[in-house]
């Protein structure tokens, strides 16, 4: 299997990770499949997305993980990590609630592949404005994730997408991938 089968990014809501994974799918070669938060979501059933043992936002944005939704998310990276070793490409839209846990949990999922992990850095001011801007999330979430998703997370490369376009985040990316073989 080609080295560096999956990239990693994560950051906050509303840092620019989704931005910058489709500009990754247009600049990296060969086709890449895209999955990330977003996407187990949307696949749990509605009594986990505001319910006992699922996943709750407060009022300020705060998001907790309960114990039935962190089981379904789990058997989801391993099968992720089951379509990587089976051949596939993959850009993960991340973000890590709970900091060097959170990748410490991909790490398993994604034992024996090898992984490009990329931080995706947005001010909280600016996040907090895009969150404004898209309307779809709870005020607060943006600024309180700006920074604590990042905590104890080991990184090859990192991005500021306040200072930089998608694309520019995205070649900056694809050139770190294409150093590693």
């Amino acid at each position: 299997m080609p080295r560096c089968q999956v990239i990693v990014l994560n950051g906050g809501s509303s840092s620019g990770k989704s931005g910058i994974a489709r500009c990754l799918q247009a600049v990296l070669p060969g086709a890449w499949l895209m999955f990330g938060v977003d996407s187990v979501d949307a696949a749990m059933p509605a009594s986990l997305r505001d319910g006992e043992g699922g996943l709750g936002i407060g009022a300020d944005g705060t998001v907790t993980v309960g114990p039935e939704y962190r089981r379904l998310s789990d058997a989801w990276r391993h099968g992720v990590a089951a379509m990587v070793r089976a051949g596939a490409r993959v850009i993960l839209d991340e973000v890590f609630l709970d900091g060097a846990d959170g990748q410490k949990r991909w790490l398993h999922a994604l034992d024996g592949l090898d992984v490009l992990w990329v931080a995706v850095r947005c001010d909280p001011d600016t996040a907090a404005g895009r969150e404004t801007a898209r309307g779809d999330r709870v005020p607060g979430m943006a600024r309180g994730q700006a920074d604590s998703v990042h905590l104890g997370v080991r990184y090859d490369v990192e991005v500021d997408s306040a200072t930089a376009e998608s694309m520019a985040c995205a070649l900056l990316i694809a050139e770190q991938h294409a150093l590693r073989g």
